[in-house]
């Protein structure tokens, strides 16, 4: 093969051992300390990275010293990113450098100063329990759980119940997006349950038991407050919609499909004023600094189809989302960006770099997107394939998206299904951008298919107990071969023979036949054909 036909940037390769004969990721080079830490290759015409951080955007009276920054005397470090910008190593920090082994606790701690990684970790929860991850692309992709109670369908026993089997099925975080019930005491046992942070969209409980017109500072303020204090460690907070942002969704197909979104545009409209959550925004920083909650920026205009993508006011509202990034981090918050959920996916890449250019570099979160709109049912695979692109092209962390979308509220298996869609884009993607060790677990299950180890093959399968009932409705028997192609017809088998055959060759005439570039030994296998049948096998390409 002529190397200079491969499209390589210089990413590493997601092997940790190199294993078999993939030259490794199509990615671009690795820029751990700048904004591209794990990157695709840019499409032509796509935006540049921001040319600034966080580091940009320094409190008054903070003054760079080398490397870090030197607060004004007396000044005592809340945040994460207050942390990080004097330099110092965090206990949190130390345990997603734990977590991610790709990445040094400095490094972590460098990532967080620059505004390119989020730490959401609210101190109580901390104290509750919590297990620090990180949310940024130089670390691996994140997925988020949607839960919580309506007024129709509520009860604290539930929602843990709900919480626990998020958290079985691979959410990284799980946000309570409650309506109705006790959403007090929801929150409260959700976060002395949850060892993962716990999301929340303030707005739905500050409206509940008051008109929407009647909201006002006093009671956005005192909510939010309520809020961090019991713990949660995010918030989706929809200060980027601005009043005159609304006539631009006037010529939409679907209009706002944002619960927030559409929330505050009623209100903007009865009142006549501007965004509340926008006016005040400085406080609310204020607020979240003192508990280190973390801004989840909500994308209030985001399009509900894929006629309405890409629009003028979707990208309006991205540009104030971007202006709000500034703020925040001038106040020492951490920050995340929310962003669309139906997007062409010719337009996703576009969406994903644009973000990172207006929002300088701040994680973006992104929900879906779906790819396509005409597959009720099947939206967790809609999404799951936008998702895969998202997170190629720069998204931190997906919000999963089930087959109940669109219709109703998810069930117990709806959520079993959009988390795994989404644990496949999460885990394509970091192998496609050559993050390091993430193709391990794939190579270790191939050298389970290879060597016919059905056991083995079972025990790395993502669902162990659907893998194993696949196999034995037709094939209860450990053999050589699996069901779908039989013995005499397994290929892996047949290609090991193959193997064998050409070792045996290549000893008789080491001069005729040199050995295949990139190959290495199986691992230790089943006897060959002939032999006894009782080794465990796996599954293959076999009608390639």
């Amino acid at each position: 093969m002529d190397d200079l036909l491969l499209p390589r940037s210089g990413a590493a390769n997601p092997s940790s051992r190199a294993l078999g004969t993939n030259p490794g990721s199509f990615a671009r080079a690795p820029d751990l300390g700048g904004p591209l830490a794990f990157a695709s290759p840019d499409t032509p015409g796509m935006p540049a990275p921001s040319e600034r951080t966080a580091w940009d955007f320094l409190p008054p009276g903070w003054q760079r010293a080398g490397a870090f920054a030197v607060a004004p005397p007396g000044f005592v470090p809340v945040t994460q990113l207050e942390h990080a910008r004097l330099g110092i190593v965090t206990p949190e920090m130390r345990r997603v450098a734990a977590r991610e082994p790709h990445l040094t606790p400095e490094q972590v701690r460098d990532e967080v100063a620059a505004g390119r990684m989020v730490i959401p970790a609210n101190r109580r929860h901390l104290a509750l329990g919590l297990d620090p991850l990180a949310i940024g692309r130089a670390s691996r992709t994140k997925i988020n759980a949607n839960m919580g109670a309506s007024p129709v369908a509520s009860g604290t026993a539930a929602e843990i119940e709900k919480l626990e089997w998020a958290l079985r099925w691979g959410a990284d975080t799980v946000m309570d997006l409650s309506t109705g019930g006790d959403v007090d005491a929801y929150r409260e046992a959700i976060l002395r349950a949850s060892p993962a942070p716990i999301g929340t969209v303030p707005i739905y409980s500050m409206i509940l038991g008051r008109r929407l017109e009647d909201l006002d500072s006093d009671a956005i303020l005192a909510g939010l407050r309520r809020q961090a204090e019991q713990g949660v460690d995010y918030v989706t907070v929809h200060a980027g919609v601005r009043r005159a942002h609304l006539p631009l969704v006037a010529a939409r197909l679907i209009g706002i499909v944002s619960r927030g979104g559409s929330l505050l545009a009623r209100w903007m409209l009865a009142r006549g004023a501007e965004n509340p959550m926008y006016e005040h925004f400085d406080a609310l920083c204020d607020l979240l600094r003192e508990h280190d909650v973390t801004f989840s920026l909500g994308d209030g205009l985001r399009p509900g189809g894929l006629a309405d993508a890409t629009d003028r006011a979707q990208l309006a509202e991205l540009s104030t989302l971007g202006e709000l990034t500034e703020r925040a981090w001038r106040k020492g918050c951490q920050v995340m960006i929310e962003g669309p959920g139906h997007v062409p996916f010719d337009q996703i890449e576009y969406n994903m770099k644009l973000e990172r250019r207006r929002c300088h570099g701040a994680p973006f979160y992104v929900l879906g997107p779906l790819v396509t709109d005409v597959f009720p049912g099947y939206d967790h695979i809609t999404s799951a394939i936008g998702a895969t692109a998202a997170a190629y092209h720069g998204a931190a962390m997906l919000c999963y998206v089930t087959p109940r979308e669109h219709l109703g509220l998810p069930r117990r298996e709806d959520v079993k299904q959009g988390c795994i869609a989404y644990k496949i884009a999460a885990h394509a993607a970091d192998v496609a951008l050559g993050i390091p060790g993430s193709r391990d677990w794939d190579d270790a299950l191939t050298q389970a298919r290879a060597a016919l180890d059905w056991d083995r093959h079972f025990e790395l399968a993502f669902d162990p107990d659907l893998a194993r009932a696949y196999h034995d409705e037709d094939l209860e028997e450990r053999a050589d071969y699996c069901a779908m192609c039989g013995h005499d017809w397994c290929a892996v088998r047949l290609s090991r023979e193959v193997r064998g055959l050409q070792g045996d060759a290549a000893a008789a005439a080491p001069a005729a036949i040199g050995a295949t570039s990139g190959s290495r030994p199986l691992a230790p296998s089943c006897p060959r054909s002939g032999g006894p049948r009782g080794a465990p096998a796996g599954g293959h390409d076999a009608r390639r």
